[in-house]
């Protein structure tokens, strides 16, 4: 396998089962973000990479260490990833991109300052990122937006509960034509985190109590 050069992006492209994975770095961003790709997506053709006619399904997830790897019943980031990626495996195609914004864009030792303070001093997400001196949300998905329109998406089915992303990706040559809701049952442990997402974040949450 070998790196192939694209506007600033790197693309390393590696089987995954019936999935193609494509890792991406950029002279502004250097941590690799990956996109998961089923059906096709992003794989060149007679060296091009074909477009897409149809709306792709796509989630956009951005990293959660402590969700997606420890699974972490304090949030509902793992099972978001694992039942955003059976939502493309139904499909049949889609792309699921793992985006390197830890703690909503804080990074993982400020996140972590993060949860000590809430479990501490009963801080929630938003007002613990706030006493840390960041905004509730510091994420960005213009990067996100370049990736999908180099694997040739051009109409996305998004998978998300928030609005700030369609508002985020609208735009870079791409049309949002669904919203996709993905929600996950709450436990004991994150409830109060999901009701704060619902009311400070706003995201469309049905079921936080």
């Amino acid at each position: 396998m070998t790196w192939r050069d694209w506007r600033g992006f790197k693309k390393r492209p590696c089987s995954l089962k019936s999935c193609n994975l494509f890792a991406y770095t950029s002279v502004v961003d250097p941590e690799p973000h990956l996109a998961l790709c089923r059906g096709g997506v992003g794989v060149e053709v007679n060296g091009v990479v074909p477009l897409q006619n149809d709306p792709v399904l796509v989630r956009i997830h951005s990293q959660c260490l402590t969700g997606d790897i420890f699974d972490s019943l304090l949030c509902d980031c793992g099972s978001q990833l694992h039942q955003a990626m059976e939502q493309v495996a139904q499909a049949g195609k889609g792309v699921v991109l793992y985006m390197r914004q830890e703690g909503r864009g804080i990074g993982l030792l400020s996140k972590l300052q993060a949860y000590r303070l809430q479990q501490e001093e009963g801080l929630d997400t938003v007002e613990a990122n706030k006493r840390l001196g960041f905004s509730p949300d510091l994420r960005h998905y213009g990067i996100g937006a370049q990736i999908l329109v180099d694997l040739g998406v051009r109409q996305i089915r998004l998978l998300t509960n928030n609005p700030k992303k369609v508002i985020g990706l609208d735009g870079y040559g791409l049309r949002i034509t669904e919203r996709v809701p993905i929600q996950i049952p709450p436990n004991q442990q994150n409830r109060a985190y999901l009701r704060t997402k619902k009311e400070k974040l706003g995201h469309l949450l049905d079921e936080t109590d």
